[in-house]
């Protein structure tokens, strides 16, 4: 599962025994060589998805780890390109890594998604494989953090994988997973919210439109179809289109 650059056991303990800032803050120099960095294949999908959509100006990578989300933007925006993200160590990956010649600049925040010190100034947001480190009760409050800061029209978007099913070991390998994880955050603190079951797809796109996006779904065909002909994986695309409720259009 590791190559000889990623992580040893005792370094995957250590992190799993910290805080999620300071787990990532420990993995941050081995992330990029662990399975938990987003595939290029799934970025370079997500990438092709999105040029129809354009052209863009601005971008933001929520959630940006080591900026493997951010170097996509950068093929896709043309002014600028930010990565906000809560660990110090992931950003300082970031900054060493992603340095395109020419292009827009890249600028790097480090921050909370649930409460986003930046202003509406940007025409796409995207996200790789953040939303297992947040609750369910804690996605309408990131949705309305991500309206506040796109302009009007913007778009949010995310790769959605379609779940296994119980049929397969995928299944009982993310529920082993959630599972333990529920028990070490039962009996440790701080905890490590790392969860791979509760960002269901109906619940999701119901919390964006109350948000104040209309939601549109891209099969990603790179990724093929499962037996009942449905996509593995979907690419969610929400646009800003109206303030959320209690919120001034800005």
């Amino acid at each position: 599962m590791f190559g000889p650059e990623g992580p040893s056991l005792r370094e995957l303990a250590a992190q799993a025994l910290s805080s999620v800032e300071h787990g990532y803050d420990l993995l941050a120099p081995k992330f990029d060589h662990t399975p938990f960095r987003t595939p290029d294949e799934v970025l370079g999908s997500v990438a092709k998805a999105l040029v129809p959509l354009g052209p863009f100006e601005d971008g933001l990578d929520l959630c940006c780890g080591t900026g493997a989300g951010a170097e996509a933007l950068t093929g896709l925006c043309r002014r600028s390109v930010t990565g906000i993200d809560f660990s110090a160590g992931m950003l300082d990956v970031a900054r060493r890594r992603v340095r395109p010649a020419g292009g827009p600049g890249v600028a790097w925040v480090r921050g909370d998604a649930r409460a986003l010190p930046l202003r509406a100034a940007f025409d796409l947001v995207v996200s790789f494989g953040a939303f297992g480190h947040f609750l369910p009760r804690e996605l309408p409050g990131l949705f309305a953090q991500v309206h506040s800061v796109l302009r009007p029209g913007g778009r949010f978007a995310f790769p959605v994988l379609a779940p296994p099913r119980p049929t397969r070991a995928g299944f009982w390998m993310l529920l082993g997973f959630d599972t333990v994880m529920r028990v070490r955050n039962a009996l440790w603190r701080p905890p490590f919210v790392m969860y791979y079951r509760t960002f269901g797809l109906g619940f999701v796109l119901g919390e964006l439109r109350r948000a104040g996006f209309a939601v549109d779904l891209y099969a990603l065909p790179e990724f093929g179809r499962r037996g009942d002909g449905s996509p593995r994986a979907r690419l969610v695309v929400a646009r800003r289109t109206q303030p959320a409720a209690g919120r001034v259009n800005s």
